[in-house]
Parts: structure tokens; sequence; C-alpha cells
């Protein structure tokens, strides 16, 4: 499985952005795909995750209410839709996959590169 993670950029306190995880064709509509963060100096965070195949999702509590995660088989890519961004918000965000469930608990095998988000206050 093969992910790229991309939409990243510098927006402000309030504002929204729309992250974008290109997984290989094949393999989009079956494996769970997560969102994960990790600013400086703190450990990799869970954000969110949508499983397959009944699209159940995860959020983590810190952005429930202004995140959205989603998945488009069509284009082979899981959207990850921020709505008002905090400071506390950027990090390096990053698209991962697994065979099975999509909860956060069990471990994500298949990892793409990040993207930068910085929300500036």
């Amino acid at each position: 499985v093969q992910l790229q993670a991309s939409g990243g950029g510098l927006v402000q306190a309030g504002g929204s952005l729309r992250l974008s995880c290109a997984v290989s064709a094949r393999a989009v509509s079956r494996v769970a795909v997560g969102w994960f963060r990790q600013a400086p100096g703190k450990e990799r965070e869970f954000v969110a995750a949508i499983g397959w195949p009944n699209d159940n999702k995860y959020y983590a509590d810190s952005v429930k209410g202004r995140f959205t995660i989603s998945r488009d088989n069509a284009e082979s890519t899981v959207y990850l839709q921020m709505n008002n961004l905090k400071p506390e918000d950027s990090a390096v965000y990053y698209c991962a996959a697994r065979q099975g469930l999509a909860d956060p608990r069990y471990k994500y095998n298949y990892w793409g590169r990040g993207t930068q988000v910085t929300v500036s206050s």
C-alpha cells in the first residue's frame, strides 16, 4: 500500500484546510486509513481514521466537531477537512493505512510522507 499526503499550508486561526491522502488504487477501498500528526518536540498523535468496508470513523477528542474524514474510492483518496483551525493544530500530518479495523489502538503498518500544516494566531 502506498500513500501520499498533500494539501498542507499556512492558514490563520479560524481558517480551513483540506488534506488529501492518495492511496494506491487497488488498496484504497480495502484498508482503513488514518491521519496522524506530530508537532516539534511532541510525540505523534492520532487525529482521525476511517474504516473499511463500513466507513466507520474515529476522531481524537481535540478535533471532534472541527475535522471530518472521508473517502472517495473513485479518486483513490482519503480527505481530512479541517475547519476552525487553531495554532495547536500546527504539525506535520501523516496518513497511514492498515488492513483490518480502523481503531487507532491498533498499529498502522503503511505510512506516507507528511504534509506541514501551520496555523498562525
